[in-house]
């Protein structure tokens, strides 16, 4: 079970959760000799039960599109992997648009299945240096008790415009705190990401999947100055758990060090105006 301690002077909390130290890993470095992919369509017995699916065929068999299964090695005692495909490389920037919106969907009522039940964040860990330990494309679902305060920025105003659609904006806040950080948002908002309607969970996959190939396209330029040539993209993302949702997406290209640990106080090396002009002036 989680434990939560509060800091004795701030607000903030940490979670004591030493079962995270048993996850198996395949992603930092060759992968062990004998490592099964659990998320593998055919491996369905490798998981817990599986508690949501999207597609074809019995629970915990094959046939399925989008997969949901409980985490074995879970942060809070509500915590859920959603596998995104049967595919083991390809994640939301490569996938079929459709996949994207079947993961938004399930986004969507996994959301709905619990907001009685806590704050709901839904977060997908990229890549070994954005914390992913098994490199099948997937995120996750967690539940953290409402009278714990989750120190999460809010809403940004709207500014530096990459692009926009009918329903959603995409944009990088002038509070941007990685290098091509964008988030999407609601043209019109108010309300949680739980209540979004069909037809904005049709338009908001597609925004989103475009926006990720953006990032990428930039990022994987051999001109930038502050990531080494050949790097993975590594990201990360998550949808805001309260009202006034948006998605933000952290492209991980550059490293913490001591000044933010100490201060607290992030450095972006890249402006957000000039990285919403690149990114703007991307075609994909």
């Amino acid at each position: 079970m989680a434990k939560f301690v509060p800091d004795s002077t701030t607000q903030r909390w940490v979670i004591i959760s030493s079962m995270r130290t048993k996850r198996p890993s395949d992603v930092d470095g060759e992968k062990p000799k004998a490592f099964v992919c659990p998320f593998c369509e055919g491996h369905e017995k490798l998981t817990p039960p599986e508690v949501y699916r999207v597609g074809t065929g019995s629970p915990n068999e094959p046939g399925w599109h989008v997969r949901v299964v409980p985490n074995k090695y879970p942060i809070t005692d509500i915590h859920e992997v959603i596998i995104h495909s049967p595919d083991e490389t390809r994640d939301i920037e490569h996938l079929p648009v459709d996949q994207v919106e079947r993961i938004v969907r399930t986004y969507r009522e996994r959301f709905r299945i619990h907001r009685n039940e806590g704050q709901v964040l839904i977060f997908c860990n990229h890549g070994y240096h954005a914390g992913a330990s098994l490199a099948h494309p997937h995120s996750q679902l967690v539940v953290v008790p409402r009278q714990i305060n989750l120190d999460a920025v809010s809403l940004e105003p709207i500014s530096n415009i990459v692009t926009e659609s009918e329903r959603f904006v995409v944009y990088c806040p002038e509070f941007s705190q990685w290098p091509y950080e964008v988030w999407v948002a609601p043209k019109t908002n108010g309300s949680m990401f739980g209540d979004i309607d069909d037809a904005s969970l049709h338009e908001v996959a597609g925004v989103f999947q475009n926006a990720l190939k953006r990032i990428e396209y930039v990022l994987k330029d051999p001109a930038v100055p502050f990531k080494q040539a050949n790097e993975p993209f590594v990201y990360n993302y998550y949808i805001y758990h309260g009202t006034h949702w948006f998605i933000r997406i952290t492209p991980r290209a550059v490293h913490r060090a001591g000044f933010e640990l100490g201060t607290g106080l992030n450095v972006n090396v890249v402006d957000p105006t000039d990285a919403a002009e690149r990114l703007k002036s991307t075609q994909v």
